[in-house]
């Protein structure tokens, strides 16, 4: 099982150049880990897509109606105390978003503090650099 954040499940759901290896990474491992709000972070980068014209309304609701079919199968890890403790710890040792923050506790959680026993997926720069200096192997970028 591997931690994947929003930034690596996104491209399953679009044609982006990093599809084809995202999915190698699911094929080799299908379980999916991930954070609570993923799902909410992926529909609004699909709506800012909507409403910069890249994706018309249908194709955002389609992928929508997709992505909760498709989520009902991943493990979750739950908003928590412990989660929220660790992001804001996380803040202020790296120069990451609330919701990059919120990912990398979340996956540190899950990997009960221990990031060399659990992959991470990612293709955000900021988090994956962050993710390494807490001692993840991160897979993607």
């Amino acid at each position: 099982m591997r931690f994947w954040d929003s930034s690596a499940l996104l491209p399953l759901f679009a044609e982006e150049a990093s599809r084809e290896r995202l999915l190698q990474l699911l094929d080799e491992d299908a379980e999916v880990l991930t954070w609570w709000a993923t799902p909410v972070e992926i529909a609004s980068a699909l709506a800012r897509g909507e409403r910069e014209s890249l994706l018309s309304a249908d194709q955002v609701t389609d992928t929508l109606r997709l992505l909760r079919s498709i989520a009902e199968s991943w493990h979750e890890i739950l908003p928590s105390d412990g989660v929220r403790r660790t992001a804001e710890r996380l803040l202020r040792t790296h120069p990451l978003r609330a919701a990059d923050a919120l990912q990398l506790a979340a996956a540190l959680v899950a990997a009960d503090h221990d990031p060399a026993t659990l992959a991470l997926v990612s293709l955000d720069a900021r988090l994956c650099a962050a993710a390494r200096r807490e001692g993840f192997a991160v897979l993607g970028a």
